[in-house]
């Protein structure tokens, strides 16, 4: 299987190429320090599987996915086992802790040799082309995961108001008041959610089937007041304004 490497750290990298050196069916024909490395690197080899970090910087490695084309095989080596739950959602192969450790590995790979033995040796990378399609981000989806303490929680749709972003973190806010944390940036919501869910500004996705009331603001902008139990006010951006617009038939 064609495989890119990519991560920022040329040690875990190191690591990685040695252990996958121990299984013939890999041949690494690339890798890629940072996340815009590696889409130049996917787009040019069109692999069929990639190891990929998460936390990088200037892009994460799903802020990464969700601007590819060609969709390889994904499998996640982070040392963050935070992110598990949005790699599942993503629909990665597998989760990688760092260290990886050779055992854990041959249960990685045993998974990727079932698919390939699955999809035939001789059509391989036009069946891969075909069953990755269920590797693509899919805007069908009905709930949001979040962490709470020690419990995952499922945030129906329904009753998401907003996402706001503040510094690094993009923040849930339900209809009844409540707030919870996410693993999303706002970029990655706004491909992931469906199109009820408007991008507004820079930083707040709004649910547009819970706007009560739109009031002109300055400067051309608006502010929504949102159908929750706080009213929540949010200002939209300059340059998002005539998308809400249209959208509401203004």
């Amino acid at each position: 299987m064609k495989t890119i490497l990519i991560d920022d750290e040329p040690l875990a990298i190191g690591r990685l190429k040695r252990l996958l050196g121990k299984f013939e069916d890999f041949e690494i024909i690339a890798e890629a320090k940072n996340g815009h490395e590696g889409l130049e690197k996917i787009t040019q080899h069109k692999p069929d599987v990639i190891f990929l970090d998460i936390e990088m910087p200037e892009m994460t490695g799903f802020e990464m996915l969700a601007q590819l084309d060609f969709m390889p095989l994904v499998v996640f080596a982070t040392a963050y086992d935070q992110y598990a739950i949005r790699a599942f959602e993503e629909n990665s192969i597998d989760y990688l802790l760092k260290p990886i450790e050779t055992e854990r590995l041959e249960k990685t790979v045993e998974k990727l040799r079932k698919l390939k033995s699955n999809t035939g040796e001789s059509s391989m990378n036009n069946s891969l082309l075909q069953l990755i399609e269920q590797f693509k981000p899919k805007k069908d989806i009905h709930s949001i995961s979040v962490k709470s303490g020690e419990k995952i929680l499922f945030i129906p749709l329904t009753e998401i108001s907003f996402f706001e972003a503040e510094d690094k973190y993009v923040f849930l806010n339900t209809t009844d008041g409540k707030q919870y944390l996410t693993n999303y940036t706002i970029a990655s919501l706004e491909e992931k959610l469906p199109e009820n869910f408007i991008r507004v500004s820079r930083s707040s996705i709004i649910n547009s089937l819970l706007i009560k009331e739109l009031q002109k603001y300055f400067s051309g902008k608006y502010l929504v007041i949102m159908r929750d139990t706080k009213a929540s006010k949010i200002e939209t951006g300059s340059a998002y304004g005539e998308n809400l617009k249209k959208l509401m038939e203004i």
